[in-house]
């Protein structure tokens, strides 16, 4: 699995548009075949920073997502609403052995 996780900060005054638009995106990001998980998380003494947990099937999986329709209509609302650049870092789950 490949987990991507992504740091959003947003300006004040976008934070219930963020978190519309960005919630419309996680349900549907959830039905595609490549995606195990996608979580929302707003940070507790700063409801302005976000963190998304992006857990994909395949390494292909990412790219596939953002072909969708629901990618590309929350890539162009949240951007106008960014407080800085959003970053993301690349993981990989790491098993226990049996």
């Amino acid at each position: 699995m490949l987990i991507v996780v992504v740091q959003v900060h947003v300006k004040a005054e976008c934070v219930e548009a963020f978190q519309v638009a960005t919630l419309d995106n996680a349900t549907n990001s959830i039905q595609e075949p490549g995606v195990a998980r996608f979580d929302v998380l707003q940070q507790d003494d700063d409801p302005t920073r976000f963190v998304l947990v992006e857990v994909y099937r395949t390494d292909a999986a990412p790219a596939a997502h953002k072909e969708t329709a629901h990618y590309a209509r929350w890539r162009d609302a949240v951007a106008p609403m960014m407080a800085s650049p959003r970053t993301s870092l690349k993981y990989r789950d790491v098993h226990l052995p049996v």
